[in-house]
């Protein structure tokens, strides 16, 4: 397996940081915008096997041409959305098989954005999917860790641990923080104000997909190993697209624990118009205004020195057991800050979400995953996922996963 990682930002510098560990591949290509950070890495990691290059991802050709020049055989797209469909396509162009960690961007409805859905998030790439199959390529979305993860939950869910599933609701909290900033984002905050601002995503197998308003339907949700209770509220999120098209659950949710300061943060950017990915003309320069946002705040990938605390994502299960009674689970999976920097240098927010394409990447190497078209986390068997990625190194990955009964 030959593996061209595009985006050398927090998570697929943690991507590769975890990669070099694991044998299954022979060549690794590093590529970013800034040719400094890749080679960064190369400088850093002294691996034989990693390359470092410049790359524009928002050139599908370029892309192809770069996959080609280096044969690369799998493409990890570690940038944010708004290359995604660039990327998507020229690993088409040029026959690599494809992954990502964050789908295609949506556009809301024109007239009734917080009750209908206009244009979905991944929307593009499934429209595209027939050509896929029909090439016999495979283009796997959404396998960061939500979505990704919290799609592997519900495919075990639904196979081993339910006869019915009322909701799949994936709840996604933390204790971090952040010593030294009044407000630091642990993630990039152009896909958090991509996602938390535009009209939340809810799926209702008698209704379909609709929308409502951001930060609806506040609940507090109590989180495992000492993270405790989180306000969650609705967020637009992959997973109430894709768990529907591969489960047979009645309903899919998406709550994320943003806390009331962040919460105000962003509505104050929407109010002010600087969550706008639009440029502005500021003297003789055109900006945009997001771009501005994430230019004055810090780089996630920087803060984990400064970081504290626990993340957690997972899915909160309802339904039927095995056994036809009722049954409330949470599969879940922690990481503890002080741990992915002391194993790999890395923050545990971008660890977390960069560990789970590593491993579809080994499955995939081996065979023991397998498909073509445009498919979801959900398409694929999740016990092997989920036994690399809990197995003690260098079997696995060493980080467990946790299921309780609520």
């Amino acid at each position: 397996m030959r593996i061209l990682v595009i985006g050398a930002g927090g998570v697929g510098s943690a991507a590769v940081r975890i990669l070099v560990r694991r044998t299954f591949f022979e060549h690794l290509v590093i590529a970013d915008y800034d040719a400094g950070r890749p080679q960064a890495l190369v400088d850093e990691l002294q691996d034989p096997r990693l390359v470092a290059v410049p790359v524009d991802a928002s050139s599908a050709a370029t892309v192809a041409a770069l996959v080609r020049e280096h044969a690369a055989t799998h493409v990890l797209n570690a940038v944010d959305p708004r290359f995604v469909m660039p990327v998507f396509d020229g690993c088409f162009a040029a026959g690599a098989t494809y992954l990502d960690m964050a789908m295609s961007l949506s556009e809301k409805h024109p007239h009734q954005p917080y009750e209908k859905t206009g244009v979905m998030l991944g929307q593009a790439q499934f429209d595209a999917a027939a050509r896929w199959e029909a090439a016999g390529r495979l283009a796997l979305v959404g396998i960061g860790v939500e979505p990704g993860l919290s799609d592997v939950f519900a495919r075990y869910a639904e196979d081993e641990l339910f006869s019915s599933i009322d909701e799949l609701g994936v709840r996604d909290g933390a204790n971090l923080t952040v010593e030294g900033y009044g407000f630091a984002p642990s993630f990039s905050i152009w896909t958090t104000i991509e996602e938390c601002l535009n009209p939340p995503v809810v799926f209702e197998r008698d209704r379909g997909w609709f929308t409502t308003e951001p930060f609806s339907e506040p609940e507090v949700f109590r989180f495992p190993e000492g993270i405790g209770d989180v306000e969650c509220v609705n967020v637009e999120h992959e997973e109430v697209v894709l768990m529907p098209r591969w489960t047979k659950a009645r309903r899919v949710t998406f709550k994320y624990g943003l806390g009331e300061e962040f919460i105000g943060v962003l509505r104050t950017l929407h109010m002010l118009g600087l969550d706008s990915a639009e440029p502005l003309r500021v003297k003789d320069v055109e900006v945009s205004p997001r771009d501005v946002v994430a230019a004055a705040l810090p780089d996630p990938a920087t803060l984990g020195d400064r970081m504290r605390g626990k993340t957690c994502a997972g899915v909160f299960v309802t339904g039927l057991g095995k056994d036809g009674e009722p049954r409330a689970v949470y599969l879940y999976h922690v990481v503890d800050n002080a741990w992915s920097m002391a194993e790999y240098a890395s923050q545990a927010v971008v660890w977390q979400t960069a560990v789970n394409p590593v491993v579809a990447l080994e499955l995939l190497a081996t065979g023991r995953w397998r498909g073509t078209g445009v498919l979801g986390p959900e398409a694929f068997d999740a016990r092997p996922f989920l036994e690399l990625l809990a197995a003690d190194a260098p079997a696995g990955y060493g980080s467990p996963w946790g299921i309780e009964e609520r």
